[in-house]
């Protein structure tokens, strides 16, 4: 599955910004799908994960609470919505899926296999 993510930008502290990721190519229910992000001189790091059918969720400590992560397979398109954003969360923001089974949510990047090209939220006063 190929996949474009859009929708970074540069905010404020304590702004909200939604980030999406449209999939093309195949039928993006089969797969798992996730939310990773870097941070100039840092790993990639797991942000957010959904299972196929988007009955279970995952969150990292650092984003729980503050971050909501949604899919519609109808449209093919993964959400993430970001509150309450902060100058850490600054970093590329990059959208993944992995095939997987239904109901698993995959959260290491080596569990997926397509990746979008990232965009870039910058969190600034």
């Amino acid at each position: 599955v190929q996949l474009q993510a859009s929708g970074g930008g540069w905010v404020q502290p304590g702004d909200s910004l939604r980030v999406s990721c449209v999939g093309s190519g195949r039928t993006f229910s089969d797969y798992g799908m996730g939310w990773f992000r870097q941070a100039p001189g840092k790993e990639r790091e797991f942000v957010s994960g959904i299972s196929r059918a988007a009955t279970r969720t995952a969150y990292a400590d650092s984003v729980k609470g503050r971050f909501t992560i949604s899919r519609d397979n109808a449209k093919n398109t993964l959400f993430l919505q970001m509150r309450n954003l902060k100058p850490e969360d600054t970093a590329v923001y990059y959208c993944a899926a992995g095939v997987t089974v239904t109901g698993a949510i995959l959260t290491a990047t080596r569990q997926y296999g397509s990746w979008g090209q990232g965009t870039q939220v910058t969190v600034s006063s």
